[in-house]
């Protein structure tokens, strides 16, 4: 049976590794998990259609399809305004990724939260709801208006998820920046105005108040890690003990150590068996060096 890894999700408010054909395992903090790449990293297709090619993809890349399907599925993207009669609600809202880094982003009304859980949002309010268009023009304002963006590189969201604030000062930069934003001129008249109320993820996250992760490292592992793996290679192992995750992002205790992001994001399209991960495991994949509070590039992901 082929295991091709489909990503990181978080259908029930935690997280779960999906493999093509639609199977999930859920994923427990604490829990020792390990695999192996085999093969070559093929591309996903686009839009629940297989790649008619099975083409290979870039190991670094952080979405697994060649061009042909990247350029399908973003036709048929809501980020891409590939879809502007969407019949469906909308909500507008703030993701607070860390101390002073906050973006504004819309989804649909049906998902929920679990937008802001894949986009590793540590804590978020609703900003307001209606239809897409008028969601996305206010969007649009209250990027311009306010100053924020609407997009953060994976790479900022990482090198400020160790040092986290307690969750009052989170919900006090929230509730500051809705306040402003509630009052500005200009909002779509088809969008209604939803009432504050700030959502705290620190604990579907695996981390604790102040950002320390709360599986069983203390204050080794304060949110912050070592390194990140953003690529992975044939035959190279990846094992540890899962002690948090954001986003798309694992947090491993590995044997040496160190504590590791995984990308999971670039292991989407790779078959990956299961390796004895006990103590003396060790990782054989490329492990880089993380960027400051600072840095990030579109290179990284955007969300």
């Amino acid at each position: 049976m082929e295991w091709r890894c489909a990503g990181l999700g978080w259908p029930g408010g935690g997280p779960v590794l999906r493999w093509a054909g639609g199977r999930c395992s859920a994923l427990a903090y604490g829990r020792v998990i390990g695999f192996r790449a085999v093969g070559e990293r093929r591309c996903v297709g686009a839009r629940g259609n297989p790649c008619p090619l099975r083409a290979v993809v870039p190991a670094r890349a952080t979405q697994a399809r060649c061009p042909e399907c990247a350029r399908l599925d973003r036709a048929f993207s809501v980020a891409a305004d590939g879809v502007p009669d969407d019949p469906r609600p909308y909500r507008v809202y703030l993701a607070w990724f860390g101390a002073g880094l906050l973006k504004v982003g819309i989804t649909a009304e049906e998902r929920g939260a679990v937008r802001l859980l894949e986009q590793g949002a540590v804590a978020f309010c609703w900003l307001g709801r209606g239809p897409l268009m008028a969601a996305r023009r206010t969007e649009e304002l209250l990027r311009a208006a306010l100053g924020v963006p609407d997009r953060v590189p994976y790479a900022r969201k990482r090198a400020v998820r160790g040092a986290l604030p307690g969750w009052a000062e989170r919900a006090r930069e929230l509730e500051g920046l809705y306040r402003r934003a509630v009052v500005l001129e200009g909002w779509a008249e088809a969008l209604e105005r939803v009432e504050f109320e700030a959502v705290d993820h620190s604990a579907a996250f695996g981390l604790g108040e102040g950002g320390q992760v709360v599986s069983g490292l203390g204050e080794r592992a304060r949110g912050a890690a070592d390194g990140v793996v953003r690529e992975v290679v044939d035959g190279g192992v990846l094992a540890g003990r899962l002690v948090a995750a954001a986003g798309p992002d694992l947090h491993l205790a590995v044997a040496d150590g160190r504590v590791l992001v995984v990308d999971t994001r670039v292991l989407v399209g790779w078959e990956l068996a299961g390796v004895d991960a006990g103590p003396g495991t060790e990782v054989t994949v490329p492990v880089e060096a993380l960027v400051s509070a600072g840095g990030g590039s579109e290179q990284d992901g955007l969300f």
